[in-house]
């Protein structure tokens, strides 16, 4: 019997939890739940990530304490992770006894070892409001290749990363100030002391391939210190000899796995470090996205060696959730909180879904709302279940609800039993998609059985009594074997079936063995069609859910000038117009129309409020200039504007139309 402690990423308490997060806790589910059905001893553990900045100044906003949000916000996302079937064996806290003790040995043990120092630096403060600021809570002009309105870390841009002083023109999320450089003394973990065994760990197979190759671009810039502390006001541990000080959330976080475990030990009577000692026998596998791969293939295992525990066995990073191919969107309705999904449909729809969909790689999956009501219904309704109710009915009528004393197709149902070493190599190894699909061609196989013998024939025939019986029996044995194969995705649906059919939660090994003789219970419908007005009453909710709450403002820059995020400015699309005839515009006392040529015959019909500053306007004619090509058209008195002409200046007379440097040609697009 195998030793194994599983771990999904920590959920941050500041916020509701969406379908996003689901993928994680659901890919991670299945598989605990399927080392739990092979016979393994195995411990699935979480926690909220309690600590940080945005907590603080969140709990500030609604004028209670830190500690007090952090516990509604718990409440609340073990509530969903419930209802979504996700089955922690504990559920913890960051902001625990726990984890003060661990971060605060691990901190000790990596400091004796010279792994931590301290040095003086400069740091952005808020003078408006006496801190110092986080990353994440400066924004300013990327220094690499000048986008606007990025953070202080790294620009979503071009991916550079940075100092939050090298930031151009930076400002105050919090305030909206301009920030001024302070020193302040902080602690750094010397990242670099652990290179040699991190590239031999990150090549030792725990890691993906595509994560190993990706990680190799920070050996090849070289590793850097990594500071650990912030300064106060701040919610967190403070740091032992270091008042004022405090570990940085991402230090204490994922001590967070080893202190939601230690907590189970003490309710569960288990040896801590059988599980976390260096040299352990037992297994620990980490699921978490790829955008925090580097804080947990990189700091987490250095931290565990520099303090003598024992480090990972594999990290298993999955890509982001897209709905219906995009980004989820609060105003496309596709931005769905846990619980307004929950409020609407069954999560084991969902479970399903993903699981159809996980792969053991890094790639995105795709949530296509109308694929998923497609699919669900044709493979668990159509498929699984109808198996059941077509069967089910025949035993309890004519037979008293017991199921013949002989397979009628033992060779088949050897077959379904056969398969199950494939399907387990599949749930293993993290391949859910496959597995699905080995299930629902058994499925297919079972339904297909069913449709050769036809029982619903069989019943009208005079002297078939032990036909029949056989035939419902073998299709209900079928469809044992298939509920146990899904009850990993499907816990919900596999402990109804099993009520219905009298039995114990099955294992792995539960599979092989038929129902002979056996006494079933009353068939009630274990799963129904998903209604597709539920799925838009969903999303149009998921609309009105965000249309409540109170729009975040964007910081403002001392200017007063409001900021837009570089993506809003990545969708205007510039490009080189020749203004093939330019002419005033009858009744309109500021407007010129512009003929536009974009290049290969395209032309656009522009109204342009720049008639005093041209008022000759044949004179443009030929001339080159910038438009905005995506512009929506717009119907204006005098016809409908194709477009806009992009000038600078005051206005009235002093109106000056942008003009493409010397080589630029109509149609082509200005970066």
């Amino acid at each position: 019997m195998r030793k194994i402690l599983v771990t999904s990423a920590l959920p941050y308490a500041n916020a509701p939890l969406h379908i996003g997060h689901i993928v994680e806790y659901t890919q991670t589910d299945i598989w605990a739940r399927f080392q739990k059905m092979r016979g393994n001893e195995c411990w699935y553990i979480c926690a909220d990530d309690a600590h940080g900045t945005p907590i603080m100044l969140h709990a500030r906003q609604k004028g209670i304490s830190p500690a007090e949000l952090v516990q509604r916000m718990s409440e609340e996302h073990q509530a969903d992770f419930r209802d979504f079937r996700i089955g922690f064996d504990n559920y913890h806290s960051t902001h625990s006894e726990e984890n003060r003790e661990l971060a605060e040995l691990i901190y000790r043990r990596n400091l004796e070892g010279g792994h931590i120092v301290s040095r003086t630096i400069t740091q952005l403060y808020d003078p408006e409001e006496g801190m110092f600021l986080p990353d994440r809570f400066i924004k300013g002009e990327c220094p690499r290749c000048g986008a606007a309105d990025q953070y202080g870390d790294s620009c979503e841009a071009c991916g550079a990363t940075y100092s939050p002083t090298e930031l151009k023109n930076p400002y105050s999320v919090v305030s909206g100030a301009k920030p001024v450089e302070k020193e302040t003394e902080h602690l750094f973990f010397r990242l670099q002391d652990f290179e040699e065994m991190l590239k031999e760990w990150t090549r030792g197979g725990h890691l993906q391939p595509e994560v190993a190759n990706k990680l190799d671009e920070w050996f090849e810039a070289g590793l850097r210190e990594w500071d650990i502390t912030r300064d106060a006001p701040y919610f967190g541990f403070e740091i032992p000899g270091h008042p004022g000080k405090y570990f940085y959330v991402w230090l204490d976080a994922p001590i967070g796995y080893m202190a939601s475990f230690k907590n189970l030990c003490e309710k569960q009577g288990l040896d801590f470090d059988d599980y976390w000692a260096e040299g352990s026998d037992a297994e620990l596998y980490h699921f978490i996205g790829k955008d925090i791969i580097y804080f947990h293939a990189l700091f987490w295992p250095a931290m565990l060696d520099g303090a003598g525990f024992r480090k990972p066995t594999t990290i298993h990073a999955h890509g982001f959730l897209t709905v219906n191919g995009q980004k989820m969107s609060k105003s496309r309705g596709s931005f769905i909180q846990a619980r307004t999904y929950l409020t609407h449909l069954n999560p084991e729809y969902l479970r399903y879904y993903f699981a159809a969909k996980l792969g053991a790689g890094v790639e995105d999956i795709d949530l296509n709302l109308d694929d998923f009501v497609q699919r669900v219904n044709a493979d668990l309704v159509g498929k699984v279940v109808n198996i059941a109710s077509r069967c089910a009915g025949f035993i309890t009528k004519r037979f008293g609800g017991r199921l013949s004393a002989e397979l009628a197709e033992p060779v088949l149902f050897d077959e379904f039993v056969a398969a199950g070493e494939a399907i387990a190599d599949h749930y293993e190894k993290r391949e859910f998609s496959r597995a699905v699909r080995e299930i629902m061609k058994l499925a297919d196989r079972a339904n297909q059985y069913i449709d050769e013998k036809q029982p619903w024939v069989v019943a009208k025939e005079a002297g078939s009594e032990a036909e029949l019986q056989a035939i419902c029996s073998m299709g209900l044995n079928l469809f044992k074997v298939l509920i146990g194969y899904l009850r990993p995705i499907l816990p919900g649906t596999a402990e109804s079936a099993e009520a219905f059919l009298k039995i114990d939660p099955q294992q792995w090994n539960d599979l092989a063995t038929p129902l002979l003789d056996h006494e079933i219970g009353k068939f009630k419908p274990l799963m129904t069609r998903v209604d597709p007005k539920k799925v838009e009453a969903m999303v149009e909710a998921s609309k009105e859910d965000m249309a409540a709450k109170p729009q975040k403002q964007e910081a403002k820059k001392e200017a007063g000038v409001e900021t837009i995020r570089y993506d809003d400015f990545a969708r205007v699309d510039l490009r080189i117009a020749r203004i093939a005839k330019a002419e005033f515009v009858e009744g309109a006392d500021k407007l010129l129309r512009l003929t536009l040529e974009l290049g290969e015959g395209e032309t656009r019909n522009v109204f342009a409020g720049i008639k005093a500053a041209y008022p000759e306007p044949e004179k443009l004619e030929g001339r080159l200039t910038v438009m905005v090509a995506n512009l929506a058209p717009r119907k204006m008195k005098f016809g409908v504007s194709e477009g806009m002409v992009l000038a600078a200046g005051p206005g009235g007379r002093e109106i000056y139309l942008l003009s493409p440097d010397e080589g630029a040609q109509p149609g082509m697009k200005v970066k």
